[in-house]
């Protein structure tokens, strides 16, 4: 008689994000209602819905960004109102160009993101060969290395964009979360934004981005989820939702319209903000 086998006690790697049954919203009026997602280490899930679905308004739910009004969320197994490791996540706001009324080099913006590991006695940020080699590499992998001393008012759309992901690249996240990153961009600059992603993706790095432009990313995402009034109607593999998508009533392409603007929000401590270089104001819900 043959032995048993013993049973695997290697466990499943810990989910980047858990979302169970969770409602988010503003002023206590829900937007997003009975969400449940898990996102694995290693995917590249694109978040699709027409405007007002609910995307954006998910993807700050979990960052701590507006209410959440109902459910529960980790980020990497700790509950999100316990979460401190705040530079584990790499946020992208959905913003279409920096602000022209402070001025700035590129590197002084990519330097942002190496705010959450500045020691109280650093004067400075970006300073000293270890920070400046960080922002050298993230100025590298998004294709602006020859830029670092330029005024970034000097860049295109497309170029801007790509430095808000170098800025949160700096704090070595472990997931980036990207809301329209392609959005306003053209053609050209949608295919670079791509090939920067795919580097990404290669390297291991967890992505969620919120997008309309399903096809520039087609070749990297491993995953979709549409959204639709609110709610999640579809989780599964690329394959799956081109066979479904008829059916969901789920807009892809087109950008984001004059929407009502969220209400200001309290922050949870540590949750990702604007930067003082980025434009002020509420942005619109999607």
């Amino acid at each position: 008689m043959t032995a048993a086998q013993p049973v695997s006690t290697r466990s499943r790697p810990t989910p980047v994000i858990e979302v169970e049954h969770a409602s988010f919203g503003y002023a206590d009026i829900p937007v997003v209602r009975d969400v449940t997602l898990t996102v694995a280490p290693g995917e590249v899930i694109a978040l699709l819905g027409a405007n007002g679905s609910g995307k954006s308004t998910l993807v700050k739910g979990l960052l701590g960004l507006n209410s959440q009004l109902g459910g529960q969320v980790r980020l990497f197994g700790v509950p999100r109102e316990d979460f401190r490791d705040h530079p584990r996540v790499g946020y992208v706001p959905q913003r279409h160009t920096l602000s022209a009324s402070v001025r700035a080099t590129v590197a002084e913006i990519v330097a942002v993101g190496r705010l959450p590991h500045r020691r109280w006695w650093q004067p400075r940020i970006g300073h000293g060969a270890a920070e400046h080699e960080v922002i050298n590499q993230c100025l590298e992998v998004v294709g602006l290395g020859d830029r670092a001393g330029a005024d970034v008012s000097t860049l295109s759309g497309g170029q801007q964009r790509r430095v808000l992901i170098a800025r949160a690249m700096a704090s070595h996240p472990d997931i980036l979360v990207m809301d329209e990153p392609t959005a306003g961009v053209d053609t050209a600059n949608q295919e670079v934004l791509a090939g920067v992603l795919s580097r990404l993706a290669a390297g291991g790095t967890t992505m969620l981005i919120v997008t309309h432009e399903l096809e520039a990313l087609a070749d990297i995402v491993t995953r979709i989820v549409a959204m639709s009034a609110g709610r999640i109607v579809f989780d599964g593999a690329p394959d799956a939702f081109a066979e479904a998508r008829a059916g969901l009533g789920v807009v892809e392409h087109g950008h984001h319209h004059a929407e009502e603007l969220e209400p200001a929000e309290p922050r949870l401590a540590g949750a990702p903000a604007a930067g003082p270089l980025d434009p002020q104001g509420g942005e619109r819900r999607g």
